[in-house]
């Protein structure tokens, strides 16, 4: 079964994009998938969740008291509510729907406080014991914070700064003023974690940026720019499954030059290359805006177009032959012609796989060119 990718919603209000937007010139596809990491990473997320919650009703139940109380009640409806909005998010992102994601990132920035609070009523009340375990509990909590939120880095920090800061806050109102030596070690921690932050995300960006950049280069084709058989055989996947499911028909042209070969082996290569760059060019010029084109080797290219009639395919067919029949500038002493045939088949007519698509494609191709060239020919049923 194919597994599907959860997209999860850009936030909309200003300050929760601007806490999760990982850094200038990120692409829109990499800003949605370093989102996702947000969602993801559900042990540290659990782990966290649960810790916390230990902790407030360990010192709640040992220090009875109001700000107590509130403190155990207050983690408790965050977590409780975090856990609802990521179930639903995960849930409606796997859906394709909208998830609730600026809710998600101000609850995220409410634990946070939560625990940043928690630290700062334990060192007022002079309980070292509570004190110390609920310091403990937040530092341990930035770790899981950094490696969870790195694709967002402004995030990460302010979850720190929530989280931690107060621990700093506390000690100025204690008597021991030993305690102000964390005036200094909690600021350093607090950078130093936030600066770690920012150089994760900057590396996953740049491996995601190149990660796509290789994909790009596997999928097209190094002369024109476009798609190349590796591609053109995933766009043509993607039609056939769409077909099946009861969609549009899907039109596959394919163009084979005539007279290529005497332009190569009469200019030369390079003369050769231009020229395919032009019929490359023309071809972009013609299709639809949700067609797709490829050079799949040599002088052959395919045209991959959706919602076409076989009426409207033939037409398309005629328009290509026309145009890559018109002169070529190839800084010659006069401009070179050559021809084209085109053989077109029909998803799912004419074939329900890639395999026999392009296949039943081919051998309209031949039927054109063996009618006289600079034709066109639809597949037999």
């Amino acid at each position: 079964m194919e597994k599907k990718d959860r997209i999860y919603s850009l936030p909309a209000w200003r300050l929760t994009k601007w806490l999760v937007k990982p850094g200038r010139n990120v692409p829109a596809d990499i800003q949605i998938a370093l989102l996702g990491g947000l969602f993801g990473s559900l042990p540290i997320f659990f782990g966290g969740i649960i810790n916390t919650l230990m902790v407030a009703a360990l010192i709640t139940l040992r220090r009875p008291e109001p700000p107590f109380l509130l403190w155990l009640a207050l983690e408790t409806l965050v977590c409780a509510s975090r856990i609802v909005v990521l179930t639903s998010a995960r849930r409606a992102a796997l859906a394709g729907k909208p998830t609730h994601t600026d809710l998600y990132v101000v609850l995220a920035l409410c634990w946070a406080l939560s625990v940043g609070y928690g630290t700062f009523i334990s060192l007022l009340s002079g309980d070292w014991i509570a004190a110390t375990l609920a310091c403990l509990s937040a530092a341990s909590m930035v770790g899981g914070i950094c490696v969870r939120n790195f694709g967002a880095p402004r995030l990460s920090a302010a979850m720190v700064a929530l989280s931690i800061g107060p621990c700093a806050l506390g000690a100025l109102f204690t008597h021991e003023s030993i305690l102000w030596l964390v005036l200094v070690q909690v600021p350093l921690y607090m950078t130093s974690m936030s600066m770690a932050s920012y150089r994760l995300n900057d590396m996953l960006v740049s491996t995601m940026l190149a990660r796509r950049e290789n994909e790009l280069h596997a999928r097209q084709d190094s002369l024109t720019g476009l798609l190349n058989r590796h591609g053109l055989f995933g766009a043509l996947d993607i039609a056939v499954r769409n077909a099946g499911h009861g969609q549009a028909e899907y039109a596959v042209l394919y163009l084979d030059l005539d007279g290529f070969k005497a332009v190569n082996d009469t200019y030369g290569h390079a003369a050769g290359d231009t020229l395919l760059t032009q019929v490359s060019a023309r071809l972009v010029a013609l299709k639809p805006a949700d067609a797709v084109a490829a050079r799949i080797g040599g002088d052959e290219f395919v045209l991959l177009a959706g919602r076409l009639s076989e009426a409207e395919a033939r037409e398309l067919g005629e328009r290509i032959i026309a145009s890559v029949s018109l002169p070529y500038d190839l800084d010659q002493d006069k401009p070179v012609s050559i021809g084209g045939s085109v053989g077109i088949a029909l998803i799912p007519r004419h074939g329900a796989d890639r395999a026999s698509v392009l296949h039943a494609a081919d051998r309209a191709l031949y039927l054109a060119k063996s009618a006289g060239k600079s034709r066109t020919a639809m597949a037999q049923p």
